[in-house]
């Protein structure tokens, strides 16, 4: 089964109510920046109907570290003796409390995956890779599937990925118009960044062209998986999800 969505739905004048009368899921944005109130989580449920699915990108007190410059709008006080406790999927108290917090909006979301976005300082090292391990291995997940997003260098590391994605049952998030997912998990996971030279401008419309061969890929992988989530992360993303849907649902 192919899902299509969007990343986010801030585009939208009259906010989640809207967007969920043109979509059945979303992935939520907010929890990346500055993780919300569970009332506030609450309140985005009830806006929409019980089949409406999310997905949650998490806190970026798990991945980033504190001289990201989309920190300042954690709302995490960042200390002398704590600033090399967050981010990067170090296995610290922090970190895992972090998690906790995320996993909680997720749950009262009734979210099915959570998004784990790493930067591309979080570089292919062994110590990153014996940090991811033991952060994976030691969270709780709940009932949430992990969908694992790593970049700059690791993209040169595919069998690793291939090994860590399956020992630590995540599903490995790809742009699939730039490269392959490498997980073999029943569920796959897609997020489209757009296709300008630099792969994470988002300044980008999808030609009725690209998105024909998108569908093509994405019937591909569909044999393979169970589940294949495409989720649209451009400027022109609620246009492209909807041509993309009616690609879709003409072939």
């Amino acid at each position: 089964m192919i899902k299509v969505g969007c990343c986010g739905w801030g585009f939208y004048k009259r906010g989640l109510k809207a967007y969920a009368k043109e979509f059945g899921l979303v992935e939520v944005q907010q929890t990346f920046y500055k993780l919300p109130l569970p009332q506030t989580a609450e309140r985005w449920r009830k806006e929409v109907p019980e089949e409406f699915e999310f997905t949650c990108k998490a806190f970026q007190a798990i991945t980033h570290p504190p001289t990201s410059p989309t920190w300042r709008r954690s709302g995490i006080e960042v200390t002398e003796e704590t600033k090399n406790k967050y981010g990067l999927l170090r296995p610290t108290r922090e970190n895992f409390e972090a998690w906790e917090r995320t996993k909680e909006i997720c749950e009262t979301l009734k979210a099915t995956v959570c998004v784990i976005q790493c930067p591309p300082t979080f570089g292919f090292t062994p110590e990153n890779v014996k940090n991811l391990r033991k952060f994976f291995s030691e969270i709780d997940r709940g009932k949430l599937f992990l969908a694992w997003e790593p970049r700059g260098d690791w993209k040169d590391h595919p069998e690793e990925i291939k090994k860590l994605c399956r020992e630590l049952e995540l599903t490995h998030v790809v742009d699939p118009m730039r490269r392959e997912p490498l997980s073999d998990h029943p569920l796959c996971y897609l997020r489209l960044h757009g296709l300008n030279p630099r792969e994470y401008d988002y300044d980008y419309r999808y030609t009725e062209a690209e998105l024909k061969e998108l569908a093509r890929k994405l019937r591909k992988l569909e044999k393979d998986h169970e589940m294949v989530y495409c989720m649209f992360n451009n400027y022109a993303m609620y246009e492209n999800a909807k041509q993309l849907t009616r690609l879709l649902g003409s072939s």
